[in-house]
């Protein structure tokens, strides 16, 4: 049996660590000149590479929650550990069942899977991108992006990952090749990524500014999800760990052409009521106080100033001079900051992506294509994204085992 991995990233690793420990040759193309360059990149360094907590519950796609359920029945957290741990790469569960590796550093993960690799039934071929896949009689023939043929082989892992990170060769030649060989592909769509604002001049007057926030997200004027985090102010709009949460919501309903816009609350942690009454009482006691002083006390001064042009007040106005109608728009805007989002900031800046190959059209318990005999299509290349926090690359090692698995069934 000749089998290609066509991608190095999670899954076209995972699998080519099963199959090459039980003996199958494989030739693993990448288009880079390193492998696992995601992995790298993930966790800001630190490597995120699990989540214990894995279900459907934190997964999106078009009707992939059974598929979800099926991936995780075959491929849990106690099985990826056995695989690192023989590998020497050893783990440790933080925060929400994260998982990170001891080392808490994504560059020591590639380097043991490489190292894992290191094997005569290995042949990778770096630097080459494999642009097209022709079946015919029950073979697979590859080509690269000059129209040049590569070889010819009975199975086809295809793990080329998407265009989230392209700067990093994030890429869509995956769901072309998909496509071409008939699969269906759902619209993809960046996910995790920060979002651009319609009243980017209040964003960007606010910029590099971070603070805690609630912030309700409202879809064609319903209000859709909620999340509280951290919020980043930027040139083009918002950004931050809260943003990057709500952005599959956001993103999949700009992709319908919805209206979508923030609510944001910038005391969260503080009543309405109770930030009126401490203004007025504030007032009182020291009424030389100008409102944009008044104001340091609760926000940034970035945040501060911004506010108060919005509301046409002048910063130097006294407390004491402050009428109560003023006082109620100012706690109006600090706890319902309206920000229409005009757009993502694309899958250059996006963590993952949402969209691809349709997974009706893939058997879950194998991750074969259900249109093409020894064909498997696994990791980000699906129709299935998750939340961050380790997701994303859990989904991703569990098709690339499951498919490695399925095709040492096939070859006993």
């Amino acid at each position: 049996m000749k089998i290609a991995i066509v991608g190095g990233g999670a899954s076209g690793l995972i699998a080519a660590i099963i199959l090459s420990k039980n003996g199958l040759y494989i030739d693993l193309y990448e288009r880079n000149e390193n492998l696992g360059k995601k992995i790298k990149a993930s966790g800001n360094g630190h490597c995120n590479i699990f989540n214990t907590n894995v279900d459907e519950s934190h997964y999106f796609g078009n009707n992939c929650s059974n598929f979800i359920k099926t991936v995780f029945k075959k491929f849990d957290f106690k099985t990826f550990k056995k695989i690192c741990n023989d590998i020497g790469l050893f783990l440790q569960i933080k925060e929400n069942g994260r998982v990170y590796p001891l080392s808490n550093e994504s560059a020591s993960v590639v380097e043991l899977f490489l190292a894992s690799l290191r094997n005569e039934y290995v042949n990778i071929i770096n630097g080459t991108l494999v642009n097209k896949i022709k079946n015919k009689d029950k073979k697979f023939y590859l080509f690269d992006n000059n129209n040049v043929f590569l070889d010819v082989y009975d199975t086809v892992i295809l793990s080329t990952g998407s265009m989230a990170a392209y700067q990093i060769n994030g890429e869509c030649n995956g769901l072309n090749i998909a496509s071409f060989l008939g699969h269906t592909i759902n619209d993809p769509y960046p996910s995790l990524v920060p979002v651009e604002c319609s009243n980017v001049y209040e964003c960007k007057r606010m910029e590099g500014v971070k603070v805690y926030a609630c912030i309700d997200v409202y879809i064609n004027n319903k209000k859709k999800d909620e999340i509280c985090g951290d919020l980043l102010f930027t040139k083009y709009g918002l950004s931050g760990f809260a943003i990057l949460d709500i952005s599959q919501t956001v993103s999949f309903a700009l992709l319908n052409n919805e209206r979508v816009f923030l609510s944001v609350n910038l005391l969260p942690n503080m009543e309405k009521g109770l930030f009126k009454n401490s203004l007025l009482k504030t007032a009182k006691r020291n009424g030389k106080l100008t409102i944009y002083e008044a104001l340091l006390g609760y926000l940034p001064k970035k945040i501060s100033k911004t506010l108060l042009s919005k509301l046409n007040i002048t910063y130097q106005t006294p407390l004491s001079a402050v009428s109560l109608k003023t006082i109620n728009n100012i706690a109006h805007m600090i706890f319902n900051w309206r920000f229409d989002i005009s757009d993502t900031h694309g899958f250059k800046y996006s963590e993952a992506s949402g969209g691809g190959v349709d997974t009706s059209e893939i058997n879950a318990t194998t991750m074969e294509s259900r249109l093409i005999d020894n064909l498997y299509l696994t990791g980000e290349l699906l129709d299935v994204v998750g939340k961050r926090g380790g997701y994303n690359l859990a989904f991703a090692f569990a098709t690339g085992y499951i498919s490695a698995t399925n095709i040492l069934r096939k070859s006993i």
